[in-house]
């Protein structure tokens, strides 16, 4: 028999994400980002819940030719574009938008042989300072991508640094507004966080990700609560051995955990190697039998403990659910001091899953 450990997702949990994103934002299209083969949660899984999107957002070429595969025909944007003059056969042969970001990707695209026009996202860097535009440098850019051959409709881009925090997007706003004051087309602006809180920055194109997925972009719980977001990852487990340990007793690696009275302690098959945090700390929080407990002792390589105090009916086959949707994937990160985003895509391919 496998181990007890599984991931399922939850395809109308995606379908219902994405509606709740067109609600925030009626008037604009959905680039639905599946990038990191879309966050972990598997490419061909996720697709038949996000169909309804516009167009998909992602950064590797076989995921977009996989898209294809699939059959979807609409839209498919790189987000970081493209390398090397070889990926541009690749964008004409399957019909890609492709994000341009620096000059270098320009003279490519000027000496490549297209056979079909290639829309582009011209992206400013309006202050998060990784890829860009200078808002002065964006006229240029932009006057120089307009008279490249082959080239088609060209979308103003840029990405938020701070919309899911205090800062917020002023800055940045008014810095896209300086750099694209005059240039015609589409806007591309809001990502997940800038969706739900930042409606002036919707414009034409949106760019969702980690809502999409039913966890919080500001990786705070209390801040979707109101939202209808709904997990679409439940990663889950059993009880595969239950130990009495008395008062002083220590458990796991490094005896990192000292029990203060007798307890019983449940052994849940899950560890690093399937993806769980080995950084979590005790306290951590687990559903067992529906109840919410918490993790005692260091997490191992295959297993991880958790105390049964509140679960005096739990044993061995008891279900465990380490994240999902009774226990928030933001809750589970904050505690072990990381995002959500991480665990979704740190869960490994040794760990069985299917899409219901």
């Amino acid at each position: 028999m496998p181990r007890p450990l599984s991931a399922t997702i939850h395809t109308a949990a995606l379908a219902s994400n994405l509606a709740i994103a067109r609600k925030y934002d009626p008037k604009s299209k959905i680039w639905a980002v599946v990038k990191a083969n879309a966050y972990g949660h598997g490419l061909a899984r996720a697709f038949p819940g996000l169909r309804a999107t516009d167009g998909f957002g992602l950064l590797d070429l076989e995921e977009a030719a996989k898209l294809r595969e699939l059959g979807w025909a609409g839209p498919i944007l790189l987000l970081e574009g493209f390398f090397r003059p070889t990926d541009i056969d690749v964008i004409d042969r399957y019909s890609l938008t492709t994000a341009v970001h620096c000059d270098e990707q320009l003279r490519m695209l000027e000496m490549a042989r297209l056979s079909k026009p290639v829309n582009l996202q011209l992206k400013m860097n309006s202050g998060m300072n990784r890829l860009g535009y200078t808002p002065e440098k964006f006229r240029t850019a932009w006057e120089r991508a307009r008279a490249v051959q082959g080239v088609g409709q060209i979308t103003l881009m840029t990405h938020f640094s701070d919309a899911d925090g205090p800062r917020g997007i002023a800055h940045q706003l008014d810095a896209f507004e300086r750099g694209a004051e005059g240039i015609a087309g589409a806007r591309s602006l809001a990502n997940s966080a800038a969706v739900l809180w930042h409606p002036d920055s919707h414009f034409d194109w949106v760019r969702p990700g980690i809502m999409l997925y039913g966890a919080s972009p500001s990786g705070v719980t209390a801040d979707i609560a109101d939202t209808g977001l709904k997990p679409a990852m439940t990663l889950q487990s059993e009880l595969i051995a239950v130990q009495t340990v008395e008062a002083g007793s220590s458990i796991g690696y490094g005896s990192t955990f000292t029990a203060g009275e007798s307890m019983r302690i449940g052994v849940v098959a899950c560890g690093y190697a399937d993806g769980y945090p080995r950084v979590a700390p005790e306290g951590t929080p687990v559903i067992v039998d529906g109840v919410k407990t918490k993790l005692v002792g260091r997490v191992s390589m295959d297993m991880l403990t958790v105390d049964l105090t509140p679960c005096p009916n739990a044993g061995i086959g008891s279900r465990v659910e380490l994240w999902g949707a009774n226990l928030p994937i933001d809750d589970v990160a904050s505690a072990a001091g990381t995002i959500g985003y991480e665990l979704m895509c740190a869960v490994a391919q040794r760990v069985p899953v299917r899409a219901e």
